[in-house]
C-alpha cells in the first residue's frame, strides 16, 4: 500500500486577508438587513384608553388667549383644532393655523405626541401647540 501524502502551503496573509474579508462581509450583510427589513411597530407600552369626548387646553400667544380642542373616542385621537380662533388672530399670526393643522395631521396619522416634526419658521408656536395638546390628553386619559 502506498499513500501519497500532499503538503499544502498556505501562507499567513492569505489566511489573515480571507478572514478579514468574510468578516467585512458578515458585517455587510447584518447591516444591509437591519437598513432594510421592515420595521416592527413600536409601542411605547402607554395605554391609549381616553374617555371619549371633547378636551379643551389652554395657551396664550402675546395677548392673545387660545383654546385647542382635541376630540377623542376610547382608543384614539379624532381631531385637533382650535376652538376660539378668529380673523384678528390669524391676522397677528398668519402661521398658527398652518401649524395647528399640520401638527394636528402628524398626530392623528400616528396617535403619538412623539417624534413630530414641525416647520423651521415658527418652532416656539409649534411646540406651545403640542404641550397643550398633551395637557388636554392628559385631562381625556382613562384613569
Amino acid at each position: 500500500m502506498s499513500s501519497k501524502t500532499k503538503i499544502v502551503v498556505l501562507h499567513m496573509k492569505e489566511i489573515i486577508y480571507t478572514a478579514v474579508f468574510a468578516v467585512f462581509a458578515i458585517i455587510l450583510i447584518l447591516l444591509l438587513l437591519v437598513m432594510f427589513l421592515p420595521k416592527a411597530k413600536e409601542t411605547s407600552g402607554k395605554a391609549t384608553n381616553y374617555q371619549s369626548g371633547v378636551y379643551n387646553s389652554d395657551l396664550t400667544l402675546g395677548n392673545t388667549a387660545l383654546t385647542v380642542e382635541v376630540t377623542v373616542n376610547e382608543s384614539e385621537i379624532t381631531s385637533i383644532r382650535f376652538a376660539n380662533l378668529d380673523e384678528s388672530v390669524t391676522a397677528m399670526y398668519p402661521l398658527i393655523q398652518p401649524a395647528i393643522e399640520e401638527i394636528a395631521q402628524q398626530i392623528i396619522d400616528t396617535q403619538s405626541l412623539e417624534n413630530i416634526s414641525y416647520s423651521e419658521d415658527n418652532p416656539y408656536t409649534s411646540q406651545v401647540i403640542i404641550n397643550a395638546i398633551e395637557e388636554a390628553l392628559k385631562k381625556a386619559a382613562a384613569n
